[in-house]
């Protein structure tokens, strides 16, 4: 069983869609942020950030913890067997667009928000430039759905970790408004069981 420290943000939708489309059995432990950490996330990452999990029976059977949402989706594909392809060269292109997306997409639509929100004065500047180069990456990723179905070909943990991301970016990708390869991408990702149950979840 996997203990899974969870609030609903883009990183822990991450986590929370890994462990539902692996099938992997878990236990939710709802994070409230804004609140002191509970001690036992604190044990797993002193930062007390989300997500982390806990797996009892980890590799050779021994316990695990860990934290960093793309470290979690990988070792839950790897423990299940799916969303890594075996060919070495397939699974650098899974990489390739699963780190544009963690490094990429992710931090330039964190800085937006931050910035929104966390400041006394909002720097104008600061924001545009961010929002520019969150345009930037969404018009990339709509070229590149334009000429394969999922982003490293066939659905992988790329997809995975895109689209807790697209959530998060959707009052942007409405007023872009020409994305219609990553529409198409996003209703083809909303309607798996998978991603149904993660959003009913949070």
């Amino acid at each position: 069983m996997i203990d899974l420290y969870f609030s609903p943000t883009s990183n822990g939708r991450r986590a929370l869609l890994a462990l539902e489309e692996c099938g992997l059995p878990y236990q939710l432990h709802r994070i409230e942020l804004g609140r002191p950490k509970p001690d036992d996330l604190l044990k797993i990452n002193p930062l007390g950030a989300i997500p982390a999990i806990v797996d009892s029976d980890g590799p050779g059977g021994r316990r695990i913890e860990l934290s960093q949402s793309a470290a979690i989706l990988l070792y839950a594909a790897q423990k299940a067997g799916r969303f890594l392809p075996a060919d070495a060269a397939e699974r650098a292109r899974v990489h390739e667009w699963l780190f544009h997306v963690v490094t990429d997409v992710s931090p330039a639509g964190s800085s937006i928000y931050y910035l929104s929100n966390h400041l006394a004065e909002r720097p104008a500047a600061a924001i545009r430039f961010f929002e520019e180069r969150l345009a930037r990456f969404l018009r990339n990723i709509d070229d590149r759905l334009g000429q394969v179905e999922y982003l490293a070909g066939a659905l992988s943990v790329a997809d995975l970790a895109a689209f807790p991301n697209y959530l998060a970016a959707r009052s942007m990708v409405e007023k872009l408004g020409d994305l219609t390869n990553l529409h198409r991408w996003a209703n083809q990702m909303a309607a798996r069981p998978a991603v149904e149950r993660m959003l009913k979840i949070g």
